[in-house]
């Protein structure tokens, strides 16, 4: 399977895909519910947080969400946190 997604260039959205499947997986429904945009670019996983409060105490969780994040996709994807 991995062979062939990186034969049809298509591990990149395959794996950005995943992130975002994980996301309310790891996070929880509560946390899922207020983030509205999810997106991966060159290894930086973009978060769009429609809660101020929950933005601030994201913000502070960044290495943390990296982390489990790496760890569900057993490969150390995420470089960065960046949370809008």
């Amino acid at each position: 399977m991995q062979a062939m997604l990186k034969e049809f260039d298509l591990k990149s959205r395959f794996d950005e895909t995943r992130v975002q499947t994980l996301w309310g997986k790891l996070m929880g429904k509560t946390i899922a519910t207020y983030t509205t945009r999810i997106y991966v670019h060159k290894n930086v996983l973009h978060l769009t947080i429609v809660s101020a409060p929950l933005k601030q105490e994201l913000s502070f969780a960044k290495d943390k969400i990296k982390h489990l994040i790496n760890e569900e996709m057993g490969e150390q994807y995420i470089k960065e946190v960046v949370i809008n």
